[in-house]
């Protein structure tokens, strides 16, 4: 891949995992993939990284310490309302909902082929519609 297409495909990602090796896993495979990646290890300090501009996609875990990512997504979309937003989590069943703001939710344990998907429609700026299922998406891609 030449330097050019790598710059234009390049996204910059925020990631919030509270498993230590879960989002160090995502980072590599991301930064792997030509991506500009910051991590945040809770919901926290994910508010105090964000800034309306920064981010082409946020990924987040849901069931966290503290704020979960339904929270997290919410705070962020109140900011930024076109901010894509992606849910990784174990408890699809539990938010799907129409309540949680984010624009997809990707269930744990998924494949890399999956989330590539995912993430590719969610920063084209199709809307949220076009996914399976209205939200959810089968984790075995």
């Amino acid at each position: 891949m030449s330097e050019e297409t790598q710059n234009k495909s390049s996204k910059r990602i925020l990631i919030v995992e509270d498993e230590p090796g879960v989002r160090q896993i995502l980072s590599l495979l991301l930064r792997g993939d030509g991506h500009t990646v910051a991590e945040a290890q809770n919901a926290e300090e994910a508010c105090l990284m964000y800034a309306p501009g920064d981010f082409d996609l946020v990924i987040t875990d849901y069931a966290m310490p503290g704020m979960k990512g339904d929270e997290l997504a919410r705070t962020i979309k109140c900011l930024v309302p076109s901010q894509p937003i992606l849910m990784l989590t174990a408890f699809a069943p539990d938010v799907c909902r129409p309540e949680n703001p984010v624009d997809a939710v990707l269930e744990k344990p998924f494949t890399l082929l999956a989330l590539r998907q995912l993430m590719a429609l969610l920063m084209s700026g199709k809307p949220a519609a076009s996914l399976e299922s209205g939200r959810s998406v089968n984790a075995n891609g």
